[in-house]
């Protein structure tokens, strides 16, 4: 039975107050990357604050699997590079305590954090997911603040461009507007002295307000013929005149139904009986259409119930020249036997991308979801494979403090995020199965894992400087040995001749 031990306890609470804090760190890094990616979304808008904190909340449970494994890699460095730097993982050792018994507590703790991140990933994720996805495609429906700036056209209003020259005591000065509401050849252009713009009661249009000023309307649709010089126009003069504006400034709430069958919006469960379903639709349709082509052509040729295209075995196939037909056919039956198969091959090509575009799209749609399925799994192992990276890295270098872990931390992590990120890439394009994409990552860390691990619990000098002189010295050495030797042999050849 595993009891906990004062130096259990000692390495759990070393590891949890660092753990906490790099946590924390990773998810606010993470969070500004990811603001940063949707800044557009945001700025301009006129989002209230109870939005705002929406927003960051479902950003923030996005973003948790992917900064665990990185906060697990940076808080096993530093509290195993403080141990060794203050000398207690070596008073350990010397009582006999191996680096396994050290890390065990740990390693039981990474496993609850592993099976942790991975209820998150299969149940809170997708909730998080669906109504971040929902509340971004809503933010970006919204119409900007209005915010007409002096000096400068604004565009923020659908179909329409407005000039102000100067703004004073609420009015706007010396208006132009460009209508392009009805197409740009039915374009209004209206000028001002001056004017006012306010919304309705229900914020769901603009009233424009313009004094003393005047408007050109071009009626090319309303012209009574084809010549370019008849163009009729209308020019009107006005001392005052109002204009309503279609603006929705209020903030309207997509459904979040619009996601339920994407694969953002799925645990484990849903994911598989998608999987199933899809990929019996993608099999039936592959055999309908490979039993069509090869029902309805062979070769080009259609197939008729009394028509058999078999050969008689007793017949060598190679006695027959296939163009011998064509070359007795005077030159009209060519053209036309050409023109047909030309035909006939056009068809067969547009058969075919037909059939790929439907075949193509619920493929997609499957890998999307394969990916999806692999990834709630290899998120949680991450954790496991940086915690074996980090905490017998952690006891080599022995180095703590937030310099040289994090540096380490840093150039570990980016490794990582390029391998997973080719492997995702590549099984999107279809270019390898979700298998091989999404475990990339996993297969290419795991050994290093192993192998730091091993390293560490033999106490091998992996990161000293005079090792690796050593070890060029050796190089260096054997290298000379072999060039003194065909140097010795190729001036004996020349002293021979």
């Amino acid at each position: 039975m595993f009891l906990l031990k004062k130096i259990d306890l000692y390495i759990i609470k070393r590891f949890l107050s660092l753990f906490f804090m790099t946590f924390f760190i990773c998810v606010f890094i993470l969070l500004m990357q990811f603001l940063w990616k949707h800044f557009a979304e945001l700025v301009g808008k006129g989002i209230g604050i109870g939005i705002l904190a929406e927003f960051f909340m479902y950003a923030t449970a996005t973003i948790v699997p992917l900064a665990l494994p990185l906060a697990i890699l940076l808080a096993s460095l530093m509290t195993f590079g403080n141990l060794g730097e203050n000398f207690e993982l070596t008073a350990m050792k010397s009582a006999g305590i191996s680096l396994f018994r050290i890390i065990r507590p740990l390693i039981i703790f990474i496993v609850l954090v592993c099976i942790g991140a991975f209820y998150f990933s299969n149940n809170v994720l997708p909730i998080s997911q669906t109504k971040l996805w929902t509340l971004i495609f809503s933010l970006r429906e919204k119409s900007p603040e209005l915010d007409i700036p002096a000096g400068e056209f604004y565009s923020g209003i659908n179909g329409y461009n407005l000039f102000v020259k100067e703004k004073k005591d609420g009015l706007l000065k010396d208006l132009m507007i460009y209508d392009f509401s009805q197409g740009f050849n039915n374009a209004t252009v209206m000028v001002a002295d001056s004017g006012r713009i306010q919304f309705t009661a229900d914020k769901k249009y603009l009233l424009l307000t313009l004094f003393d000023g005047e408007s050109f309307e071009n009626l090319k649709n309303q012209r009574v013929s084809n010549s370019s010089q008849s163009i009729p126009y209308r020019r009107e003069t006005f001392s005052s005149k109002e204009i309503l504006l279609d603006f929705d400034s209020g903030f309207n709430r997509l459904d979040e139904s619009i996601l339920q069958d994407q694969h953002v919006s799925k645990n484990i469960a849903q994911l598989t009986q998608t999987i199933d379903s899809v990929d019996k639709v993608i099999d039936f349709r592959a055999k309908e259409q490979s039993g069509e082509l090869v029902n309805r052509h062979y070769f080009g040729r259609e197939l008729a119930a009394s028509r058999s295209l078999e050969i008689a075995p007793t017949i060598k196939i190679s006695d027959y020249n296939p163009d011998s037909l064509f070359l007795k056919m005077d030159q009209g039956t060519m053209e036309a036997a050409v023109n047909m198969a030309i035909q006939k091959a056009k068809d067969i090509k547009n058969q075919i991308d037909y059939n790929e575009i439907t075949l193509g799209e619920p493929t997609k749609y499957v890998v999307r979801h394969e990916i999806e399925w692999h990834r709630k799994f290899t998120l949680s192992f991450a954790c496991l494979i940086f915690f074996f990276i980090g905490a017998p890295l952690g006891a080599i270098i022995r180095k703590g403090g937030l310099g040289t872990p994090v540096v380490i931390s840093v150039i570990m992590f980016i490794v990582y995020y390029i391998i997973d990120n080719t492997g995702y890439k590549m099984c999107r394009e279809g270019l390898w199965t979700a298998v091989e994409g999404m475990w990339l990552s996993s297969a290419v860390l795991l050994p290093i894992g192993i192998f730091l691990t091993y390293k560490a619990a033999v106490d091998a000098t992996l990161f000293t400087t005079e090792q690796y002189v050593k070890i060029w010295e050796i190089i260096k050495k054997k290298v000379t040995t072999i060039v003194n030797f065909f140097h010795k042999k190729e001036t004996k050849k020349l002293t021979t001749i």
